[in-house]
């Protein structure tokens, strides 16, 4: 697998190492209950490991014989300066970037874990599990009102807007850090808005965040 470097939307590199991209489940209400989940009272936590990331316009390689493969698109944050049980405010001027991402799931193994009560890493870390996109600087966006889509052959799939968030990024991201450390090159996955689905060979992606931020990738 090639290896992945954050990239600024310039194509100039991030001098920085990636490290664990942390994620949250069911932070849009409307998307927990398409998957009949209950909403959490606090921010549902895993991790990918950073053998997950993989550059977004790279062709999707579905794993196969692991059952269907869904999307869930994300607005990714990277982290560039160190958080533990961070403030408000500091939790402000470590976000260096903000980008999208592709949170793969393996939902037939993912549901499978569940039903057993099991940890979900199977389903959420393979190798390529996390295309990201190359990031814009954190003073382009007003992280508040964040918009971002997927359109899938030509037909949107997804919207995403940060209002709709059950947990706004900068609390997220203290609560996040209050369970563990963030370092710099770590990237934050905000959750999925609803309209998720499973994935098929021969389909265009095409995600868009705000007018920053054109992106296309195929599934093979």
């Amino acid at each position: 697998m090639p290896d992945y470097q954050h990239h600024w939307k310039d194509s100039t590199p991030v001098h920085l190492p990636l490290g664990k991209i942390v994620c949250v489940g069911r932070n849009y209400a409307e998307h927990a209950r398409e998957l009949n989940n209950p909403v959490p009272d606090e921010p549902l936590l895993f991790i990918k490991p950073s053998t997950a990331a993989v550059h977004i316009t790279r062709p999707i390689d579905l794993p196969r014989g692991r059952g269907e493969v869904h999307f869930e698109t994300e607005l990714a944050v990277l982290i560039g300066r160190p958080l533990t049980a961070a403030s408000a405010s500091e939790v402000e001027s470590a976000i260096l970037g903000y980008g999208l991402a592709l949170d793969l799931t393996l939902r037939d193994v993912q549901s499978q874990l569940k039903e057993k009560g099991h940890p979900w890493e199977r389903a959420k870390a393979f190798d390529g599990a996390c295309p990201l996109s190359p990031f814009v600087a954190a003073d382009k966006l007003p992280r508040d009102n964040i918009h971002f889509s997927l359109d899938i052959d030509g037909k949107r799939c997804q919207t995403g807007d940060t209002r709709d968030m059950l947990n706004p990024i900068v609390p997220l991201i203290a609560h996040m850090s209050s369970q563990f450390s963030l370092m710099p090159g770590d990237v934050v996955l905000t959750g999925t808005p609803r309209g998720v689905g499973p994935l098929s060979p021969g389909q265009t992606l095409t995600l868009e965040l705000e007018d920053l931020l054109f992106l296309q990738t195929q599934v093979t």
